[in-house]
């Protein structure tokens, strides 16, 4: 019988390192069984936060509670082993001496299990994550994916109701990486048990997540789904960080109920587009921040189109992906065509007025 999924709740965490603040004043609820994914860059804090859920480090202030059992409060850190929790690390941290099926055996070691049970639990394992031909061998005689696979083994044999993934697919090349996310989303989410998970790469993010935290500078910008994140990013660091084909300057005339009409100027043309989503409150200059699926190119001038040189052209496999400049010198990328627009020709930019986001550089 499988473990009940952890609830896991912080109120207030934060982390200094010295001088430097690491985190501050985290607050998160994560309830059971949710697969939540905090994303940020280097030196946001997402790898600090993981290390405290899991009792490596320990806070400077603030409380974690898995459950009904308080985990940190003032006074009060248990430790790692006593936190019913298994941890999948970027660098795989396997035991060298052992052979594979004893590495995903090792947590089964104090179960009231019969070792026979165990050893089945073993090779059913190994099989779900496809190197059952592996158990044998150890450590040093497989690749880095095969690696990561028995890491995985190792911490769904564990049958605890918290997985924590430290970048688990950081270090395995494109093909690898998108075999393992999948797996992991799979055997996860079948474990029954809650998972945090820390990346830097937004679409590895978004294609596993139930709800993603994006974290900057030690804070906490935004929690919500994968879908709330992209379509009604909060800041313009969450913009840019979850992907782009481009910003622009703009001028917002005038602002009501959540939409504003502005006017993109570049030295040749004036365009005006009404009614986009806005979280300004007030007129004057603010950026406007585009998402690729917002964009595409036209050779026909028209409404909402502004008049670009193709700087670029890429084919990949469905169509081509374009990268223009604006007359003011402003750079999209990521543009996508079913046909291709040669190097060094004019056309036109078309932006969807309900797919852009306007903000003020004020965060």
């Amino acid at each position: 019988m499988s473990s009940p999924a952890t609830h896991v709740q912080l109120s207030g965490v934060s982390k200094t390192f010295g001088a430097k603040l690491a985190l501050n004043g985290i607050h998160l609820d994560i309830t059971p069984g949710q697969f939540a994914v905090l994303l940020g860059p280097s030196g946001s804090g997402k790898t600090t936060l993981l290390r405290i859920l899991a009792g490596i480090e320990r806070p400077s202030s603030g409380r974690i509670q898995f459950g009904s059992l308080m985990v940190v409060a003032p006074g009060q850190f248990l430790p790692p082993e006593k936190r019913r929790l298994a941890m999948v690390f970027q660098d795989y941290a396997l035991w060298p001496h052992m052979t594979v099926a004893r590495n995903v055996a090792f947590p089964l070691d104090n179960s009231t299990s019969t070792k026979l049970d165990r050893k089945s639990r073993v090779v059913d394992l190994l099989r779900r994550v496809g190197i059952e031909h592996l158990s044998e061998r150890y450590p040093n005689e497989l690749s880095g994916g095969e690696q990561q696979r028995v890491a995985l083994a190792r911490a769904l044999a564990a049958d605890v109701g918290l997985i924590l993934f430290d970048e688990p697919l950081s270090n395995l090349d494109a093909d690898r990486r998108e075999s393992l996310r999948i797996e992991i989303a799979t055997l996860a989410r079948e474990s029954g048990a809650t998972v945090v998970y820390i990346t830097h790469d937004q679409s590895e993010a978004f294609a596993l997540a139930d709800v993603v935290g994006v974290l900057n500078h030690g804070d906490l910008v935004q929690w919500g789904s994968p879908e709330a994140i992209y379509r009604s990013p909060a800041t313009p660091f969450v913009a840019r960080f979850t992907g782009l084909a481009g910003e622009l300057p703009v001028r917002v005339h005038r602002v009501a109920e959540g939409r504003a009409a502005i006017q993109f100027n570049s030295p040749s043309e004036s365009v005006e587009m009404i009614d986009c989503p806005s979280n300004c409150n007030s007129v004057g200059d603010a950026t406007m921040f585009v998402r690729p699926a917002a964009v595409s190119l036209t050779s026909e001038s028209g409404v909402n189109r502004i008049s670009v040189a193709v700087e670029d052209s890429a084919f990949i496999g469905r169509g081509y992906e374009h990268v223009v400049t604006f007359d003011g010198g402003r750079r999209f990328t990521k543009i996508f065509s079913a046909s291709r627009f040669a190097r060094g020709t004019r056309a036109f930019v078309e932006i969807n007025p309900d797919a852009v986001f306007i903000m003020k550089e004020v965060e």
